[in-house]
C-alpha cells in the first residue's frame, strides 16, 4: 500500500476561486513561452492547491526524451536536469505518460534513475485538444496525493496541455514560415541571377512569380513612358497567346516567340520552354523560360548561308575528286602521289594493297608494309635529288603484306610543279613485272610442251591407225562369224524340224489310233509325254530361228490396223487351257480409248502371249491381269500384264531380257525354260519402234508393259 501524506487541518489551503483560475488562464493565453507556462502552472498549484512537490515535464520535438520544464519543492534537484528516455517503456513514469487517466506513483515506485525525491506522486498526463491523441505532450507530477490536489492538478493539466500543443504548433508554423521566407528569398535571388526571363503564371496568363529579366519585358511601373507601356502590353498579349498552346498539353512545349524590347523598340526572338505544374494548394500553373536567341538566330543564318556555300564548294570538289579517283582506280597498276617530303598523300586501290595493312592484320603484315614504304621512299628520293630531271625510271621489289610474296615492279616517277614552277608532289606508277616474267616462263614451257605433244600425237596417230586396221579386220571376222552362225542355226533348225515333224505326225496318228488301234492308258501316257517334249523342242527351235532371223534382218513386218480388244480376246482364249489348270484369277481390261493399233498384229500377239504365259507360269496363286490403255501425251498404246507372282529382284530385272538368261539360272531352278522368250519380245518391240518396261518386287509380283506408237513403222 502506498503511504499517503495527510495535511494537518491548520495548514489546509482554501479552494481556488474562479477568479484565480481565470488569472491563470489569462496568463497562459498572454505568454508564448512554454517554460513560463509550466512555471506559472506549478506555482499556481503550490499556492492554490496545496502542492508541496511538483514537476512539469514535456516530450521533446523528436519524441525521444521526457525533459523537465518547471518544478517546486524538489531541492536540491533542479527541474531542468530531469531527462528520461522514452525507450524505457518499463519505467513507471514512461508508463504513466502513455495512460489516459492520472496514475499514482508509490514511494520508490519511480526509482532513483529519474533524480527526483523519492515520494509518492500523482502522474497527470498532458494532452492536446483531443484526449486520446498520440503521442502525449508531457506529464505533471504532483504531491501529496490528495483528492483536492488531484482535482486541481487535473484541471491545470487540462488547460496546460492544449496550450503547450498550441504553442508548439505555433512555433513549428513560425519556424516553417521563416524557412519558407528564407527559401522564397533564396529562390528569388537565384532566378534573378539568371539572365533568361523566368515566369510562373496561372492558367489564365496572370504573372505570379517573375525574375528581374522577365519584369523588364512584361511589367511596367507607373510614370514610365507610354511607348514602354504599349510594348509591355504587346509582349503580354503575345506571351499569353503562346501559353494558350502549352496549357492544354501535359508535355513540355518548346517554340519560338517574337517579342519587343520595351526600352529600344527592336524585335527580340526568344525560345520559349513552357511546362505545366500542378500544386494541391495553389492549383495549376505554367513555368516558362525564355532564352534570347536573337543573336543566335542571326549567327545561325549566317552559318547556314556559309555552310550552304561550303557544301556547294565541297560538292564541286567531291565531283572532281571522284572523277580523279575513278580514273586512278580504273588503272590496274598501282599509282601513288607523294609530297615533297616523300610522304604518301594519295594512292589507288592496287597501291593500297601494297602500302596499307588491312584492318586487324598481323604484325608480319605491318612489317612488310613498312618495308615496302622504305623501299618506295628510297626510290622517290632518287628523283628528289636529281636536280632538273623531271622523270625517273627504275626497278623496285615490293612484297604483298598478306602473303609475303615478293614481286618485281618497274617504277616510273614524275614531278608535279605548281603554276610558279615549284615542286609540290611526285606521281609514281608501278608496273608489276611478275606477270610478264611469268608469261615468258610459261611461253617457254608451252613451246617445250607443244613439241613433246606433237611427238606424242604422231606416235598416237600411228598407233590409232594400227588399232583401226585391227578393229576393221575383227569386224569383218565377226560379221562372217555371225553370218555363219545364222546360216548354221537355219540349217540345223531345218534339219531338226524335219525329223521332229515326222515324230509329231506319227505320235499324233498313234494317239488317235489310226494305225495301231486302241492303246492302253500307260501307252497313251508315254506317247503324250513324247508329243509334249517334241512340241517343246519345236518351240525352242522356232525361238532360235526367230532370233537368227531378227539378227540377220530377215524378220519381215506386216503392219495392219486391228482392234486391240479382239487381239486381247484371242490371247485370253489361247491360254484358257493353261488357266483351267491353275487356281488363278485371270481378267482383262481394255479401255474405251484403246481402240485400234496400226502394227504387225502377229508380232504384237506373240509378245502379249509370251508375257501372259510367263505370268501364269511364275504366279503360284493370286491373280493375273491384262490391261490396255491409251496415253494421249505420247500418242502411245500400252498393254500391261500384271501378276502377283514371285517377282524379280532389282539386280536381275535387266538380265531377264538377255538371250538364254533367267532370273534363276541355278541348276536346281524351280521353273523351266530356255530364256529366249523375253529376249525375242524386246527385239520384236524394238522392230516396231516400241519398248517393254518392267516393274517388280520380290514376293509382290511383276508388271510387264508393252509400249507401242499408235501408228507403228513398217520395219527397220
Amino acid at each position: 500500500m502506498a503511504r499517503v501524506a495527510v495535511v494537518p487541518q491548520s495548514r489546509r489551503v482554501p479552494a481556488a476561486s474562479s477568479e484565480e483560475r481565470l488569472q491563470l488562464l489569462e496568463f497562459l493565453l498572454a505568454t508564448n513561452d512554454i517554460a513560463e507556462c509550466a512555471e506559472r502552472s506549478v506555482e499556481w498549484l503550490a499556492t492554490h492547491a496545496g502542492v508541496r512537490h511538483a514537476l512539469c515535464a514535456a516530450v521533446d520535438a523528436n519524441n525521444t526524451y521526457l525533459i523537465g520544464l518547471a518544478g517546486h519543492g524538489l531541492e536540491p534537484f533542479s527541474a531542468t536536469d530531469f531527462k528520461l528516455e522514452l525507450d524505457q517503456r518499463s519505467h513507471p513514469i514512461v508508463t504513466a505518460l502513455s495512460r489516459l487517466q492520472p496514475a499514482v506513483l508509490p514511494l520508490n515506485g519511480h526509482s532513483e534513475s529519474a533524480g527526483i525525491p523519492q515520494l509518492p506522486y500523482l502522474a497527470v498526463p498532458l494532452h492536446g485538444p483531443v484526449v486520446d491523441e498520440e503521442p502525449r505532450l508531457g506529464l505533471l507530477l504532483v504531491g501529496p496525493v490528495l483528492p483536492r490536489v488531484a482535482r486541481e492538478a487535473r484541471w491545470v493539466a487540462d488547460v496546460l496541455g492544449p496550450r503547450i500543443a498550441h504553442l508548439r504548433a505555433y512555433r513549428n508554423y513560425a519556424e516553417s514560415q521563416r524557412r519558407l521566407d528564407r527559401d522564397r528569398n533564396l529562390l528569388q535571388a537565384v532566378i534573378d541571377a539568371v539572365s533568361d526571363p523566368i515566369l510562373l503564371t496561372d492558367t489564365e496568363g496572370r504573372m505570379l512569380i517573375a525574375n528581374s529579366a522577365a519584369e523588364r519585358l512584361f511589367a511596367a511601373k507607373e510614370g514610365e513612358s507610354e511607348g514602354r507601356q504599349r510594348a509591355v502590353a504587346l509582349n503580354n498579349m503575345l506571351f499569353s497567346a503562346a501559353l494558350s498552346w502549352s496549357a492544354t498539353s501535359p508535355e513540355p512545349l518548346r517554340r519560338e516567340l517574337l517579342l519587343v524590347d520595351p526600352n529600344e523598340g527592336s524585335d527580340l526572338l526568344f525560345e520559349l520552354l513552357s511546362t505545366v505544374v500542378s500544386d494541391t494548394t495553389h492549383g495549376t500553373g505554367v513555368v516558362s523560360i525564355l532564352r534570347n536567341v536573337t543573336d543566335l538566330r542571326r549567327a545561325t543564318e549566317e552559318i547556314e548561308d556559309n555552310y550552304r556555300r561550303l557544301r556547294a564548294t565541297e560538292a564541286e570538289m567531291r565531283v572532281e575528286r571522284d572523277r580523279l579517283n575513278l580514273i586512278i582506280d580504273s588503272v590496274a597498276d598501282p599509282i601513288l602521289v607523294t609530297d615533297v617530303g616523300g610522304a604518301i598523300i594519295m594512292m589507288n586501290d592496287p597501291a593500297e594493297r601494297l602500302f596499307a595493312a588491312p584492318k586487324g592484320a598481323k604484325e608480319e603484315a605491318l612489317l612488310r608494309v613498312g618495308s615496302n614504304d622504305a623501299h618506295f621512299s628510297s626510290f622517290v628520293s632518287n628523283l628528289l635529288f636529281a636536280g632538273a630531271t623531271m622523270r625517273y625510271r627504275g626497278d623496285i621489289t615490293l612484297g604483298e603484306p598478306t602473303t609475303g610474296r615478293t614481286n618485281p615492279f618497274e617504277a616510273l616517277a614524275g614531278k608535279i610543279l605548281s603554276e610558279h614552277g615549284e615542286l609540290i608532289g611526285i606521281v609514281t606508277i608501278l608496273h608489276d613485272k611478275a606477270e610478264a616474267l611469268e608469261r615468258e616462263r610459261l611461253y617457254e614451257q608451252l613451246k617445250l610442251a607443244s613439241s613433246e605433244l606433237e611427238d606424242k600425237v604422231t606416235q598416237a596417230t600411228a598407233e590409232l591407225v594400227r588399232q583401226n586396221e585391227l578393229l576393221r579386220r575383227q569386224h569383218i571376222q565377226l560379221e562372217q562369224a555371225s553370218a555363219l552362225k545364222s546360216q548354221f542355226l537355219a540349217n540345223m533348225s531345218h534339219e531338226f524340224r524335219t525329223p521332229l515333224n515326222a515324230i509329231l505326225g506319227y505320235t499324233s496318228m498313234l494317239l488317235q489310233g489310226v494305225t495301231g488301234g486302241e492303246m492302253s492308258p500307260p501307252q497313251k501316257r508315254n506317247l503324250g509325254r513324247v508329243d509334249s517334249n517334241a512340241r517343246h523342242l519345236m518351240g525352242l527351235i522356232n525361238d532360235i530361228l526367230d532370233i537368227s532371223r531378227i539378227e540377220a534382218g530377215k524378220m519381215p513386218l506386216h503392219s495392219t490396223e486391228f482392234k486391240v480388244s479382239d487381239l486381247v480376246g484371242e490371247v485370253m482364249a489361247e491360254v484358257e487351257p493353261i488357266i483351267a489348270r491353275t487356281k488363278l484369277k485371270v481378267e482383262s481390261d481394255v479401255a474405251p480409248t484403246a481402240t485400234k493399233l496400226f502394227a504387225d498384229r502377229q508380232k504384237v500377239k506373240q509378245i502379249v502371249l509370251n508375257l501372259l504365259t510367263n505370268a501364269l507360269k511364275f504366279t503360284p496363286d493370286g491373280s493375273v491381269s491384262v490391261v490396255a490403255r491409251y496415253r494421249a501425251p505420247s500418242d502411245e498404246l500400252s498393254i500391261a500384264v500384271i501378276d502377283t507372282g514371285i517377282g524379280i529382284a532389282s539386280s536381275d530385272q535387266e538380265k531377264v531380257f538377255e538371250d538364254f538368261q533367267q532370273a534363276d539360272n541355278s541348276p536346281t531352278r524351280q521353273y523351266s525354260g530356255a530364256g529366249l522368250g523375253l529376249s525375242i519380245c524386246r527385239r520384236l518391240a524394238d522392230m516396231m519402234d516400241g519398248r517393254i518396261t518392267l516393274q517388280s518386287q520380290v514376293g509382290k509380283g511383276s508388271t510387264f508393259t508393252l509400249m507401242l506408237p499408235r501408228h507403228a513403222q513398217r520395219g527397220r
